[in-house]
């Protein structure tokens, strides 16, 4: 058994595999920007997460120890340590050192 195609007929099949092809590769870039924003947002999900529990800690340990008076060196140390804290967190997150967004082409 022979088969036989036009020229037409085997441009026309090598269009259709072209033309999924293409559809192939949009549908993998958009699963991938997808994913990179879901990861976006579970990052500052969990960041809020974070600060909230980080927040209540320290809320919890100052409530403490100005309820039970007695040392005032406790209470400077436990006053000014979430002080710094803070100060060094907010230093770090409003100083620019990286961009996290992927270039056209690829990972390099």
């Amino acid at each position: 058994m022979t088969l036989t195609l036009s020229t037409t007929q085997v441009l026309a099949g090598l269009g259709v595999l072209f033309a999924l092809f293409m559809v192939w590769r949009v549908g993998a870039r958009k699963a991938r920007r997808a994913a990179e924003t879901a990861r976006a947002g579970a990052r500052v999900v969990s960041l809020t997460g974070k600060v909230l529990f980080t927040g209540a800690a320290f809320v919890g340990v100052q409530w403490l120890v100005i309820t039970h008076p007695g040392n005032p060196t406790l209470l400077l140390v436990v006053l000014g340590v979430p002080d710094l804290i803070a100060a060094y967190v907010l230093t770090r997150a409003l100083t620019v050192t990286s961009l996290d967004t992927s270039r056209r082409g690829g990972r390099r």
